[in-house]
């Protein structure tokens, strides 16, 4: 938040003994902005609290927005901020006071928030600082969630996919790991994903990850054959060998391993 304060002359020209100065520095240490995120200030060598991040949550039903809020009143790093029941009005929450996480209900409709999602990625719509999907992680959270439609989000630009029915200490770890800047998969809606870790990607052909690594970014074999200079049969083959060497089943099952070995954080099942 930027901060405007009047002109003063540099400290040799004031003279600190005239009272209208004494009142300047006063006026001025008194407005001086709190940021959310601030830590308080604790004695030398206790340790310092975590930093607290507010949580916004865009839903389709008001008393699930309460139940959040109750559960947040118990987190000492984690409090509950402006709420919202419409994309549009999220969109305005997150321009405007700028949380750490929004939590987005699926019930919205899937197409509906991959286009909200592509719409903040996109641009012209930033916030003084900067994009809102830099600033906020996104987290949908749905009664169920299949992986081909938690792959579309996280694609989209989402931090975290959680179920509604997930256990109170698995909300939090998912709420506190968005809010660090981290992404949050949970095990019980990537069920496949796992798989691929016991096989090093080192036993693909270089051809082999670059189809791999294309796939992971939501390409269709069309596009990829396209980008590599292959024909589209040449890719089915490829995609072949590759599901034969990681153990992964789907292109799917690819892009979601490639998203947790790249940055996300399991939880069990």
């Amino acid at each position: 938040m930027p901060f405007y304060s009047r002109y003063r002359p540099p400290t040799h020209e004031r003279n600190t003994k005239d009272p209208m100065f004494t009142a300047t520095m006063t006026e001025s240490v008194s407005h001086t902005p709190v940021h959310h995120s601030a830590t308080a200030v604790v004695p030398s060598g206790e340790r310092s609290p975590a930093p607290v991040r507010n949580v916004s949550i865009c839903d389709t039903q008001p008393v699930t927005a309460e139940g959040i809020r109750t559960l947040l009143n118990s987190s000492a790093d984690l409090r509950f901020g402006p709420a919202a029941d419409s994309l549009a009005q999220a969109k305005e929450v997150l321009l405007q006071s700028e949380p750490a996480v929004m939590v987005i209900d699926k019930a919205f409709g899937i197409q509906a928030i991959l286009d909200w999602l592509g719409n903040l990625r996109a641009g012209g719509t930033e916030s003084h600082s900067g994009n809102p999907l830099d600033i906020t992680g996104i987290v949908v959270w749905g009664g169920s969630i299949t992986e081909a439609e938690a792959l579309r989000f996280l694609q989209a630009g989402a931090r975290g996919i959680l179920r509604k029915t997930a256990a109170v200490g698995t909300i939090l770890a998912c709420l506190r790991t968005v809010a660090a800047g981290r992404s949050w998969m949970e095990d019980s809606v990537f069920r496949d994903s796992n798989r691929s870790e016991r096989y090093p990607r080192s036993e693909l052909t270089a051809r082999e990850q670059q189809v791999l690594e294309l796939v992971e970014q939501g390409f269709k074999n069309k596009e990829i054959a396209h980008e590599l200079g292959i024909r589209p049969g040449t890719v089915k083959i490829h995609l072949k060998h590759i599901f034969e060497k990681t153990g992964v089943h789907g292109r799917y099952g690819l892009a979601l391993s490639g998203l947790r070995q790249r940055e996300a954080v399991p939880v069990p099942a």
